[in-house]
């Protein structure tokens, strides 16, 4: 493991009552009612929230890289995440989706930049070998 040399940021979040509770950040900035999946309540879920957060990480990785493979990333490019909760022999889990648009991109040029993208971005990282995750250049 690769010794820590400086903290860029600290989330700080506080949450109360679980996926129908609420959270918020300690800057005020987000500050959500949450609910389950479907739940009646109309607050967003965990997993809209991993989706939102992974997909921006990986759509600034993959601005990263392209600057350093020289490649023009398209203003149109886009990602949609899919984060399934699954529920296996009583287990809970979840399995992603990030459908990558990259208009105008070869995918001959497209699939090595957002094969780097993922081994770049820390949400990547942090899921690898941990959740089935397919990328799909779309």
């Amino acid at each position: 493991m690769a010794q820590l040399e400086k903290v860029l940021y600290t989330a700080k979040t506080h949450t109360t009552g679980g996926r129908d509770g609420a959270s918020r950040t300690s800057d005020g900035r987000l500050d959500v009612k949450l609910s389950s999946p479907g739940g009646p309540s109309g607050g967003t879920n965990p997993e809209q929230l991993f989706a939102a957060g992974w997909s921006a990480c990986f759509l600034s990785a993959m601005k990263l890289v392209a600057s350093k493979m020289k490649v023009a990333l398209p203003a149109e490019a886009a990602i949609d995440a899919e984060v399934d909760l699954l529920l296996t022999d009583g287990a809970y889990s979840i399995r992603t989706r990030l459908n990558i648009s990259l208009p105008g991109l070869e995918r001959e040029v497209a699939q090595p930049l957002v094969d780097a993208a993922h081994q770049t971005c820390p949400y990547s990282k942090a899921t690898r070998g941990n959740i089935n995750v397919a990328l799909n250049l779309v």
